[in-house]
């Protein structure tokens, strides 16, 4: 588990590397390409880290669940699902800290006002996704399953934040 950890943790780390450069990227070729492009890119740039993510939290759940091949027929496509929901809620958080790198150097009230609700508005919503899905996973893998299940997401959710965390500049 630790070494899973670690390889999610690097990945996080890579993650956010990737954004940055990206960014640069970007702003060096803007005059070059149309904002629909430039958005495009972002867009190919989070939905790669979002598919890291989402792949190494689906592998992580798998090895630390034991589930009979009915449980797992049934909730594999549960899962899937409640993927796709977390999807728009790290994508938003991927772009709001992509916004606090691009703006940290001239950040307002407003830019750090937005950093901090951005964070709690995050917070709230994966909340509520669990508690959402919560009962899905329930009837599919019964109560224990259901929770073992939700707080292994919760763990790695807890650790990737951390990383991302500690790679973001505190406000100046």
């Amino acid at each position: 588990m630790r070494n899973t950890l670690r390889l999610t943790g690097l990945i996080c780390v890579l993650s956010i590397s990737a954004i940055s450069w990206t960014a640069a990227q970007q702003q060096k070729t803007v005059s070059a390409t149309s904002p629909a492009t430039t958005v495009t890119t972002m867009d190919d740039v989070l939905q790669a880290i979002r598919a890291d993510l989402q792949g190494d939290r689906a592998d992580i759940l798998a090895k630390n669940m034991t589930l009979t091949s009915e449980q797992a027929a049934k909730f594999w496509p549960v899962f899937e699902k409640y993927q796709s929901e977390q999807n728009v809620i790290m994508d938003d958080q991927l772009r709001g800290i992509q916004r606090y790198i691009e703006n940290y150097d001239t950040l307002d009230d407003a830019g750090a006002l937005a950093l901090i609700n951005g964070h709690f508005d995050r917070d709230a919503r994966m909340n509520a996704l669990r508690q959402k899905w919560f009962g899905d996973f329930q009837k599919v893998l019964g109560t224990k399953q259901a929770v073992r299940a939700m707080q292994i997401d919760r763990r790695l959710s807890l650790a990737h934040q951390i990383q991302f965390a500690s790679r973001i500049p505190l406000v100046h």
